[in-house]
């Protein structure tokens, strides 16, 4: 969801401390590990069908078959005190040909994102769907959260039809088998100077290796050092020793030569590795 490190600042600050605890330990507790809904940032993640009535629209997602969402198209307001559910209710006006729905009264058991950024049960999300032409739809959703965030969250996409395609069987309890290897982590990150982290600011572009690496984490990466805390893009890197971090989503390593210099940076995933070189 953050894509650029300065939008981290609109998060307050009891929220930030449950971000970095949750990087800390290794996303334990994330919904998505434990077969639980995303939450509103579901369709994000997730291939779904959309069908449309005059008085409701629903949405059938593929991640976790049976989850469904029922945008009301019948006039009605949000209700003032909603029981909180994991995917909130929603209602929905045309605004010409953009399609735009208001959704409250998500329960704060799920996360605002995949990285673990939390939020309150004040959530409010706004999206607008607008079909630009066959085949091609513009998404924008708008978080609005005043525990959470200091200003309201706006993230834009391009979506896709996914042609001669059926939606598969997905029962996530089925196969999770590495739910009890979960156990976090006790262990506080390796405390390292500035010194040694400032060498390793710097931007990085994929030079080879995995390209599933570089299509999940993106072929260039920024990393920046905020505070005595090192950041690869938007995600904090936890070290692990001089020279290797964790992160969400893959695994760091920075190799120096002779003089302490970077060479280069990889980053690692079950897929492999993906070898990135700083841009001088």
């Amino acid at each position: 969801l953050i894509q650029d490190l300065k939008d981290e600042a609109i998060f307050r600050p009891a929220a930030e401390a449950i971000f970095m605890e949750r990087v800390k330990d290794f996303h334990r507790d994330d919904p998505v590990t434990n077969c639980l809904p995303t939450g509103p940032s579901e369709i994000l993640n997730a291939m779904y069908r959309i069908i449309q009535a005059p008085t409701i629209v629903a949405l059938l997602y593929e991640s976790g078959t049976g989850r469904y969402r029922q945008i009301y198209m019948d006039g009605r307001k949000l209700p003032k005190d909603p029981n909180p559910t994991w995917l909130g209710y929603s209602v929905g006006h045309w605004e010409g040909d953009t399609l735009v729905v208001e959704s409250a009264g998500f329960n704060d058991r799920t996360w605002l994102d995949r990285v673990g950024h939390p939020h309150s049960e004040k959530l409010r999300v706004t999206e607008r769907f607008r079909r630009v032409d066959f085949g091609h739809m513009q998404f924008q959703i708008t978080y609005d959260d005043p525990e959470i965030l200091t200003k309201p969250l706006s993230q834009s996409l391009a979506m896709n039809y996914a042609a001669d395609t059926d939606m598969l069987e997905n029962v996530c309890n089925e196969g999770n088998i590495d739910k009890i290897h979960m156990v976090g982590t006790g262990k506080p990150g390796v405390q390292l100077s500035p010194a040694v982290l400032a060498k390793y600011v710097g931007r990085y572009e994929f030079r080879e290796g995995s390209r599933n690496v570089a299509a999940f984490v993106g072929v260039t990466q920024n990393v920046t050092l905020v505070n005595g805390q090192l950041y690869i893009n938007a995600i904090p890197l936890i070290p692990r020793s001089e020279t290797k971090f964790d992160s969400t989503g893959a695994a760091a390593e920075f190799v120096l030569d002779a003089n302490g210099a970077v060479t280069r940076l990889v980053l690692s995933q079950p897929e492999g590795d993906g070898i990135y070189v700083p841009k001088r």
